[in-house]
């Protein structure tokens, strides 16, 4: 448990870079999930990262309400599965935490891959939208296509309640399948189905007992903070850098934990 300043302070810079890099290119979960675990047991880290992160994604969330709203119809059919998938995703964290912790290594592995890919399918999700400029009311894919993305979206939902990191880049691509609309719309519609996979995650880490709230109460405030300055750097730095900060982190961590784990 933590008891001293500079371990909170130690925390709280986690926390604080954390929301700078989820509002600039995502990936904060790479920082906060180690920091806690060299504390907390490796579930019971994940769990109170997700909490601590929780605000911000609901911050991010409200500041999109307007292009929430033109994608109403296309939210509403995805936020059932992504509820139930954040749901068993965390439960399952908590039915066998020693499994979660041995997976560790190759969840962080899977995060700093999918930044890797980042660059170029956000690329392909612009130009789509670019070329398909709909509106989600105008664009209705057939039964097949919408039973792919909403079973695609639970999948991406059981994942982010297990881990999450890079649930965002998961669910860009799908949408930009969709032909949601554009980039805006898309980033809305992604930062809210995450808060809610995040939601459904952190009522069952509560309810399992899993979240250490002294080190989530520091760090959510600290996170939110970073948030808000990250969104006003974003406007000013290149996207890409952060997102090689992200891949360079991850990749760290995942050789860390492998040598730790199985060296």
């Amino acid at each position: 448990m933590p008891a001293d300043f500079w371990t909170y302070a130690f925390l709280c810079v986690s926390a604080f870079f954390a929301g700078v890099m989820n509002s600039v290119a995502g990936g904060g979960t790479l920082l906060t999930f180690p920091a806690l675990t060299a504390l907390l047991t490796p579930a019971m880290a994940n769990a109170t990262s997700t909490v601590a992160l929780l605000p911000g994604s609901f911050a991010g969330a409200l500041g999109y309400r307007k292009e929430l709203w033109e994608c109403r119809r296309f939210v509403a059919r995805m936020i059932g599965p992504s509820i139930v998938g954040g749901f068993l995703g965390a439960w399952l964290v908590g039915k066998n935490q020693d499994t979660f912790a041995t997976l560790v290594p190759w969840l962080i592995l899977t995060a700093a891959v999918l930044f890797v890919v980042q660059a170029p399918l956000s690329k392909w999700v612009k130009k789509r939208a670019a070329v398909e400029g709909a509106q989600p009311e105008h664009h209705e894919p057939n039964g097949v296509t919408q039973t792919l993305v909403i079973s695609f979206q639970f999948l991406v939902a059981v994942y982010g309640g297990y881990f999450g990191a890079g649930i965002g880049i998961l669910m860009l691509s799908a949408l930009g399948f969709m032909g949601v609309g554009d980039i805006h719309r898309m980033n809305a519609v992604k930062t809210f189905l995450a808060a809610s996979i995040n939601a459904a995650s952190v009522v069952v880490f509560v309810r399992d007992g899993l979240v250490n709230w002294e080190c989530a109460g520091v760090m959510a405030v600290a996170a939110i903070l970073g948030g808000y300055i990250g969104a006003r750097v974003a406007r000013r730095l290149p996207a890409r850098y952060v997102r090689y900060s992200v891949i360079v982190i991850g990749f760290g961590l995942s050789a860390y934990y492998f040598v730790k784990k199985f060296a």
